[in-house]
């Protein structure tokens, strides 16, 4: 599941895509090279890479049928996946059940495992790359595309193997009743952008008005609770569709990594976020409360946290990304590691990892690997060391890129968003 945010409709879609010129083409092509080269960033898959991919995809729906009696059916029940409006692949799907007593929230994950193990030359490749990077209008893939983009998609109206987290949640707080993690096949009803779940949370009459309805309430609550409990939010006002997807996660991921540690006691690939020091904390708020127009709420102060989130959600639009920046000087970087040691500040989770995106995120993958085969890897701390330092390799190709673009006259959201076009009459260019 992507985080970018996706174009509003009737903006970037309606505008079409950047226009170039040839040459200015050349320069940027010319840029990813360098910055590939600079952090040993790798574009092209190997050929025996993309020969295993290729027979991966081959008798699916054979493969998926022979695979029913040994996983849980959840072909009936409501399933839907929401993503941007460009995303090529769906890793996450989910499901929402209210129940006399309490509510049951499914994430259902593409099953990557079934196709990408230890003993598979795929498995070597997203390993060396880390992570999926999403450069602006470019895509450096984790997994390749042939695979990811077909039988590890939970595309709609096709049946799919897939890792389901099954969150059985109490009424009254949220918290974890029960949680089961297994093997399962779905059947996504339908495919729905950011835009299209809005709309759907406006029309009562539209299909999955009402699961879509009662999962965004949960989420709310969800959101609510986590910022009351300390959890720094910076972007306080996302919109409902976005809301559902990243408290889903959330709690999905949570529930994994609680469950590994605290039922199995086993090591997996934990995501860690020291916290800043009380001085740095101190330096952040102070530049903050300088801003023009800016006043952090007195009674928020004793936890720097509850402090931004109050502040952001009072502040003038204008203001917004000087906080968010603020904040984020003095955050140190999040890593991974086998134990959930410190466990993640800015969350303010004890415990926590990704499992949710192993289509694009080599931690999930590995993640799923052990929840399956109850197996950790001989070298799972060269492999937490390795998929933190490509993540940071993955976030300094990105910032010099953006830059590169705006040096070049580009609006790096613009071609995110619209993509780029090259045209032959450099003067009808449009570096908008």
């Amino acid at each position: 599941m992507s985080n970018d945010a996706e174009a509003a409709p009737g903006t970037a879609e309606a505008q079409g895509p950047v226009e170039i010129s040839p040459e200015l083409d050349r320069q940027i092509a010319n840029k990813r090279e360098d910055l590939f080269e600079k952090f040993e960033l790798h574009d092209e898959f190997p050929p025996e890479v993309l020969e295993e991919a290729e027979a991966r995809t081959e008798g699916v729906q054979e493969e998926i049928q022979d695979e029913i009696e040994d996983r849980a059916d959840m072909r009936r029940l409501p399933t839907w996946t929401t993503d941007p409006v460009d995303a090529q692949d769906f890793d996450d799907a989910v499901s929402v059940m209210e129940r006399d007593h309490e509510y049951v929230v499914w994430v259902h994950i593409a099953d990557v495992t079934h196709y990408v193990h230890p003993e598979s030359a795929m498995w070597d490749a997203a390993v060396d790359r880390g992570n999926t990077i999403y450069l602006p209008a470019y895509t450096v893939h984790m997994l390749p595309p042939v695979l990811a983009e077909t039988v590890c998609s939970l595309v709609p109206q096709e049946d799919r193997l897939a890792h389901t987290v099954e969150m059985h949640l109490d009424k009254d707080d949220l918290s974890y009743r029960n949680i089961e993690i297994y093997k399962s096949v779905i059947h996504s009803n339908e495919r729905l952008t950011y835009t299209q779940t809005e709309d759907r949370l406006d029309e009562p009459d539209a299909p999955l008005h009402e699961e879509i309805s009662l999962l965004y309430e949960l989420a709310d609550q969800m959101h609510e609770q986590r910022k009351e409990e300390g959890s720094l939010v910076l972007n306080p006002r996302r919109d409902r569709a976005h809301t559902i997807i990243e408290e889903c996660m959330l709690k999905a991921n949570k529930a994994v990594t609680h469950e590994l540690m605290w039922d199995r006691g086993v090591e997996a690939v934990y995501r860690v976020h020291p916290q800043p020091s009380p001085n740095e904390w101190d330096d952040a708020l102070r530049e903050i409360q300088e801003l023009d127009g800016v006043s952090i709420p007195g009674d928020s102060w004793d936890d720097p946290r509850k402090a931004v989130n109050a502040t952001l959600e009072q502040a003038p639009e204008r203001q917004l990304g000087k906080i968010q920046w603020a904040v984020m000087k003095v955050m140190p970087r999040a890593k991974y590691m086998n134990d959930p040691f410190g466990g993640h500040h800015a969350l303010n989770f004890e415990i926590y990892g990704h499992f949710t995106s192993p289509i694009r995120r080599m931690s999930d993958l590995v993640n799923h690997w052990i929840v399956y085969q109850n197996d950790v890897p001989e070298n799972l701390v060269e492999l937490c060391d390795h998929a933190s330092d490509k993540q940071k390799a993955a976030e300094s190709a990105e910032r010099e890129y953006r830059n590169f673009l705006q040096e070049v006259g580009l609006d790096p959201d613009a071609v995110n968003n619209r993509g780029l076009s090259v045209v032959e009459d450099e003067e009808a260019a449009d570096a908008a």
